[in-house]
């Protein structure tokens, strides 16, 4: 039985190929994810504990608890702290260390990589060994700045030129002294790094006479454990913690693993997407085969082969394709993982440089997930064939489904389906992300359904394209009775297709309507026709706000200032604004009440108001950073959104007790409105500052939902994947389809029907099936998006289903060109059919 089966293999090799194909390019998904984050995790995880080299031990700040009404303080790292540190015994030296954000612009005024990757530091002394200098010296003042190698090099700076540098919003223009190398992290994904002398980066980073971190090297022969001990010894443990730099790599490591876990995660699912849609293509392979061989594993059965060897001969082929497929794949998948650290960097992502990575766990991996998925795929169909009696599969009695198969089909499937809709539509009645497990389960329950469903579903709907295919003339007319022909493989065939459709449908609905809801909350919410804000999120310095404010044509400004406060003993973060103009900037809807913000007079959003159970007129006590208190009166309660939300006071009021404030953003009115000309002028009052924005509604709604839609972009270039393996599952329907009614076709010419009318006859069989599986997919996925949607709005009042007709009708008509290329191939090969070979072939 072993030869017999590797003998059907080597018989068959062209129809196979499109299975091994299908398998392969899953696998080859699988293997390349696997390739491509494991070099990435590699290359980071090496490159930062190169970070680490040049510290044995880091004393921190020990991060407080707020207890009681006390806003929760960081403790100070003062000179103190780092004179003392340096006196441990087995400290060989200890160096302050200052960071914070530092936007670096180009010689076009661009921002140098992205605005959460810029950061500051300082170089100590004259020579520090963290930083080794590739040319120039050590900076001194203020007008003095080293930057990294590899960003002077993306921008073209040299030593002596002036750049371009912003902290928290005013620009400054200091020379480059200096150009260093470093194995910072940020660096190597493509950040940039710049370097200020001791008291200038304290200055600038607003951290006078202190550090962030201290890092302590130790003596030789004095491990970083002794040395940590000793540290514990000395300093306050109630002020500071202490970590080996050891430690810190381990921690580094870890987290660099879990976030490319996450994303190699996501390339995973879709992979399975890839394989689950090959999985038809398998299984409707194998049953193609083994009905075409039924003769053969009769006369099998008859001399002498029991009904597991039957099964396991089945069970082998599978088990030689999917290994086949597998090694394919996992060459494949290498070359994948190659391509994506390629693209990343054609994209301007900056990794670091590192070996490629092919763990013994990828190779089983790939292996297995090409074996273990053919073998189960081929299963079904092989204890299929073994239950066949020898007599009736010689005479072909066996053919047709008996009409208990199908009854007990059509009711698991129509369980399926009625449980996962019953799910779904429960999950919709939930809040936010408590309906997402349910409907998940339901979705999965339908789409099963749907999928046992299908043969039921494909009478009906192909007999809907009859009128259609009647001008097509006999063509036309076979074409559908050859799709309704077998409705199971029509089934295998379009559900492939429809997997697919039904993800990328149901993305495209969701990130429309979501968009669609942002625009109404921007335009909604603010009068404002700009809001101003730092690149990456941190604060602005109340100068940007003093600047737009004495400008020719500004109406009206307020900077949301955000504060930590103590309130009925929990942190609650206070929203600092202009009293007298935040009215004229936002458009909140009021639950009751006024908007009236001034003295001890604030508003609040409605959800803030519910968990203290406040109402117009309440008071509460603010606990501020400073440790005074105040009483503060609600004048109103507003509808709170995703832009603006909180407890709202007025700046004259909190100001008072920060220390340090910086403004998270500055709404601006203008007289002139919003328009290009304007936006221009309020960049150049700020001296076109590649670290500030100037954004308008428009531009505030894009940046919103500028991760859905990355997201869907993603979507939509992963399930390529599936897409691809669908087209190669038609292809292998109607190519051994063509074989199987080699006889039929033959006979069809020689009565009179020309090899135009056989091609076409192909062709819209194809197209038949393929718009089948398009119609089903697109309402399986208008539906799913119309569900997750109801999630959304129950926390976005703003949200509202938007059907986007045209991207639909995109699917439908990818779904048909889907069915025109799948059918090239096998109708030529159907029409160059030799007729009177064909007659006799069977």
């Amino acid at each position: 039985m072993f030869r017999t089966a590797l003998r059907n293999v080597l018989a068959h090799k062209t129809r196979l190929l499109m299975t091994v194909l299908a398998v392969m390019l899953g696998v080859a998904f699988v293997s390349g994810t696997l390739v491509f984050t494991n070099t990435i995790s590699d290359a980071y995880r090496n490159s930062s504990a190169k970070g680490f080299d040049h510290l044995d031990v880091a004393v921190q700040p020990n991060h407080q608890e707020s207890k009681g009404n006390s806003v929760g303080k960081t403790p100070e790292l003062t000179e103190a702290l780092l004179d003392e540190s340096a006196k441990v015994p087995g400290a060989a030296s200890a160096t302050g260390v200052v960071n914070g954000f530092t936007a670096i612009a180009d010689k076009d005024g661009d921002l140098i990589g992205q605005g959460w990757q810029s950061e500051g530091s300082n170089y100590s002394g004259a020579e520090d060994p963290r930083y080794p200098l590739v040319s120039g010296h050590a900076p001194s003042g203020r007008n003095e700045v080293l930057l990294d190698a590899k960003t002077a090099e993306r921008a073209g700076y040299r030593v002596g030129d002036t750049v371009r540098i912003s902290i928290d919003g005013p620009v400054l223009k200091p020379t480059v002294t200096g150009i260093f190398t470093t194995d910072d992290g940020n660096v190597a994904a493509g950040g940039s790094l710049a370097l200020f002398d001791t008291a200038t980066a304290q200055r600038l980073f607003g951290k006078t006479g202190t550090y962030d971190e201290i890092d302590v090297r130790a003596k030789a022969g004095v491990s970083q454990a002794a040395l940590k001990a000793e540290l514990d010894k000395v300093l306050p443990g109630n002020l500071v913690e202490t970590t080996t730099g050891s430690q810190l790599a381990d921690d580094q490591a870890e987290m660099i693993s879990s976030e490319m876990g996450s994303f190699r995660q996501m390339l995973l699912v879709f992979a399975g997407i890839a394989l689950f849609v090959g999985t038809f293509i398998i299984a409707n392979t194998f049953t193609m085969l083994v009905a075409q061989r039924t003769r053969e594993l009769a006369l099998l059965r008859a001399v002498g082969a029991s009904r597991r060897q039957v099964t396991r001969s089945v069970l082998i082929e599978a088990f030689v394709v999917g290994a086949v497929a597998g090694v394919a794949g996992l060459v494949a998948g290498i070359g994948i993982g190659v391509g994506l650290r390629s693209l990343m960097g054609s994209l301007g992502a900056t990794v670091p440089d590192g070996p490629l990575v092919i763990s013994p766990g990828t190779v089983v991996t790939a292996l297995a997930v090409g074996v273990v998925i053919t073998m189960l795929a081929a299963w079904l169909p092989g204890r299929r064939a073994a239950k066949i009696p020898p007599v009736a599969a010689m005479s072909s009695l066996h053919a047709q489904a008996t009409t208990k198969s199908l009854v007990l089909r059509n009711t698991l499937g129509a369980l399926f389906a009625g449980g996962g809709v019953a799910v779904v539509l429960a999950a919709t009645s939930m809040e936010g992300s408590d309906g997402q497990a349910p409907m998940g389960l339901g979705a999965v329950l339908l789409i099963i359904g749907v999928f046992i469903l299908t043969p039921l579903l494909s009478r009906p709907l192909i007999a809907a394209a009859s009128p259609v295919l009647r001008i097509f003339g006999v063509s036309g007319k076979l074409a559908r009775q050859n799709s309704v022909r077998n409705p199971r493989r029509t089934a295998a065939t379009a559900s492939a297709l429809m997997i697919g459709l039904t993800l990328i449908t149901g993305m495209t609905v969701m990130a429309g309507s979501l968009q669609q809801a942002i625009d109404k909350m921007a335009s909604s919410a603010l009068r404002a026709d700009y809001v101003v804000s730092m690149a990456n999120g941190n604060g602005l310095s109340p100068d940007v706000d003093a600047t737009l404010r004495e400008l020719d044509g500004v109406t009206a400004t307020s900077p949301l200032r955000n504060a930590p406060s103590r309130i009925d003993g929990e942190t609650e973060y206070l929203t600092g604004v202009n009293g007298s103009s935040i009215a004229d900037l936002t458009e909140l809807p009021m639950d009751s009440g006024a908007f009236e913000v001034g003295g001890t007079r604030v508003v609040v959003d409605d959800d803030t108001a519910t968990s203290h159970g406040w109402r117009t007129g309440s008071t509460f006590t603010a606990h501020y950073e400073d440790g005074k208190a105040e009483r503060l009166t609600v004048a109103g309660v507003y509808v709170g959104n995703e832009m603006i939300r909180g407890i709202m006071l007025d700046n004259r009021t909190l100001t008072p007790h920060l220390t340090d404030p910086t403004d998270m953003q500055v709404m601006v009115k203008t007289a002139a409105r919003a328009s290009d000309a304007t936006k221009d002028a309020l960049e150049k009052a700020l001296g076109a500052n590649p670290a500030i924005k100037v954004q308008d509604k428009k531009d505030l709604s894009n940046e919103i939902a500028q991760m859905s839609t990355l997201i869907l972009n993603m979507v939509y270039g992963l399930l390529a994947m599936a897409v691809i393996v669908a087209v190669l599952g038609v292809i292998n329907t109607l190519a051994m389809s063509v074989f199987e009614r080699s006889q039929e076709i033959g006979m069809l010419r020689a009565i009179g029907l020309d090899r135009k009318g056989i091609k076409r006859m192909v062709r819209l069989e194809s197209l038949v099936i393929s718009l089948f599986g398009g119609v089903l997919g697109i309402g399986l996925g208008v539906f799913f998006g119309w569900a997750a949607g109801e999630l959304v709005a129950s926390r976005m009042a703003t949200y509202e289903l938007v059907l986007p007709w045209t991207r639909m009708g995109v699917f439908l008509l990818l779904a048909a060109t889907v069915g025109v290329l799948a059918a090239l191939w096998p109708a030529r090969r159907a029409a160059r059919l030799n007729m009177l070979t064909a007659i006799k072939s069977q």
